[in-house]
């Protein structure tokens, strides 16, 4: 019985945008060898905590935490589409071990995720579906959200949960450190945006083409220098990450929403994946956590990073 956490960046600009030959050389190596470190672990079941770009989760009934008894990926920007290898019976029994935590997670038989989901499980284990897979949905886009204290104890208690299986586990967290991509907020959008953040779900083709070249074109002027989306913030990703390294996950309970956004950008709050990642494997004992890579990526909008975890 084992924890391994992998925790990772993702970017809808990756495979369509380039960075640079020798960042995407360093980018593609280091998931390459995380990749075959997945191989040699080989676990029984992948956890996957991520969050959602209004693709799969909207204001008609926003959960602060929800888990997929059955789930596909839409595909969104060339990212793998299909369905996961959902472990049904898995989830259900992680809703009322989370239940007995006092966390009351939600459920979905018809889960859609994005590239948030489909990108890192794709690039750690090759497909969508290699290993059973509990996918697990924590609200970041769409506020109010979950306080860092309150996703930091539910990881904590997804850890106990993934410990009480007996297996081996890999705990795999996708979300970007700063970036600020142009994500509208229904406090100020117009009407009609608004009803997209409302009930926005399986749009037809043409409409995610629109939506998804307006995010190239808003990349491409950010990149350039120009546009008003706020700069990737260095500091503040090696801040973050210096917590995840002392092992002291507390210290994200004084992170507030305000400042995040702030200093971080409006999708910073993508952290809160890796924040209950870590939180899940310290149920194992102290964190040794391992910081592979981290870089400002202007050409895909976020403050890239990979870390990895084990119990020390």
């Amino acid at each position: 019985m084992t924890l391994k956490t992998i925790c990772m960046s993702h970017s809808p600009f990756i495979g369509l945008v380039s960075p640079g030959e020798e960042t995407a050389r360093q980018v593609h190596a280091q998931l390459k060898r995380l990749a075959a470190e997945v191989a040699v672990y080989k676990p029984d079941l992948v956890l996957l905590l991520a969050p959602d770009h209004f693709n799969g989760f909207f204001y008609d009934m926003m959960p602060a935490f929800c888990v997929g008894a059955r789930a596909e990926a839409v595909g969104d920007y060339n990212s793998p589409s299909g369905p996961l290898s959902a472990d049904e019976n898995l989830a259900i029994r992680f809703v009322e071990a989370m239940s007995r935590e006092g966390f009351d997670v939600s459920i979905s038989y018809r889960m859609q995720v994005d590239h948030a989901f489909a990108q890192p499980l794709a690039a750690l284990t090759g497909s969508l579906h290699e290993y059973p897979v509990v996918p697990v949905f924590i609200n970041a886009a769409a506020p109010p959200r979950p306080s860092m204290a309150r996703v930091r104890k539910f990881g904590e208690a997804v850890g106990r949960f993934a410990l009480s299986l007996g297996t081996k586990i890999l705990l795999v967290g996708s979300g970007g450190l700063s970036h600020d991509p142009p994500v509208p907020a229904i406090a100020t959008a117009p009407v009609e945006v608004q009803e997209t953040l409302i009930a926005g779900r399986n749009p037809s083709k043409e409409a995610r083409e629109m939506r998804q070249q307006r995010t190239l074109a808003a990349g491409k002027d950010f990149a350039a220098g120009k546009g008003n989306l706020r700069d990737l913030n260095e500091d503040w990703d090696r801040g973050f990450l210096a917590v995840i390294e002392s092992g002291d996950l507390t210290g994200f309970d004084a992170y507030e929403d305000d400042a995040m956004t702030r200093d971080g950008g409006r999708a910073a709050h993508e952290v809160r994946s890796w924040v209950a990642a870590f939180a899940a494997q310290s149920a194992a004992g102290p964190i040794k956590a391992n910081v592979v890579y981290q870089a400002p990526i202007r050409d895909w909008i976020v403050g890239m990073a990979m870390a990895t975890g084990q119990t020390a």
